[in-house]
């Protein structure tokens, strides 16, 4: 369950000056990004029985991307990532070199920042079209939602089927697009992708 509140975030304790600067550095490191409305996780509250009410604000992506691990601006945006099977496989992306968090390395495809004014279920299967071009064969399922330390945000993972191992992906999010058998995935694994793993059971992975 989500419950939006009103007013916009925009973090305190911190140099503003210094955001400014981090973010135009970043900028003319990597010209795509793009300082885009998302979503800041404010709190989690498990309900006991396997369900969750997140509150979110939100606030500027910029806030979030200036971020490290001497510099926390106290942003926890929102994300999905998606568990994808088709005949006892899985799908797995290599991040491209241009991408901010975890250049060159292997998540489970797709994953995706959840924008205000958009459903995280719905926003999965947008970017399964848009990063694989996969057509799902049914409702993603949730999973988990797990904490992502090192990307700052929390990740709401979902398990869904494909009609088939076609791949034809509208982006150049990933440079590599392979399905893989859940006990041979290859190296190197992001951090959130090495515990996402523990979700590949053998009723995930059929």
């Amino acid at each position: 369950m989500l419950s939006i509140v009103d007013e916009p975030f925009v973090p305190t304790g911190v140099d503003p000056i210094e955001i400014e600067e981090r973010w135009q550095r970043l900028q003319q490191a990597n010209p795509a990004l793009f300082d885009g409305r998302v979503l800041h996780v404010l709190g989690v509250h498990r309900n006991g029985c396997g369900g969750v009410t997140m509150h979110l604000v939100e606030s500027a992506y910029r806030y979030e991307a200036v971020q490290c691990e001497d510099f926390d601006c106290g942003i926890r945006t929102l994300g999905v990532k998606g568990l994808v099977h088709h005949g006892g496989k899985v799908l797995l992306g290599r991040r491209a070199q241009w991408v901010h968090h975890y250049p060159g390395q292997w998540e489970f495809a797709p994953a995706g920042g959840v924008e205000p004014g958009h459903a995280p279920e719905q926003v999965l299967l947008d970017e399964l079209k848009e990063e694989t071009g996969c057509e799902p064969a049914g409702g993603p399922v949730a999973l988990a939602l797990l904490l992502d330390d090192t990307a700052f945000s929390w990740e709401l993972v979902y398990s869904l089927e494909a009609t088939s191992e076609a791949l034809s992906p509208g982006t150049d999010e990933y440079s590599q697009l392979q399905w893989c058998d859940p006990t041979g995935l290859p190296e190197p694994l992001s951090p959130i992708a090495g515990r996402m793993r523990c979700l590949l059971t053998p009723r995930n992975s059929e």
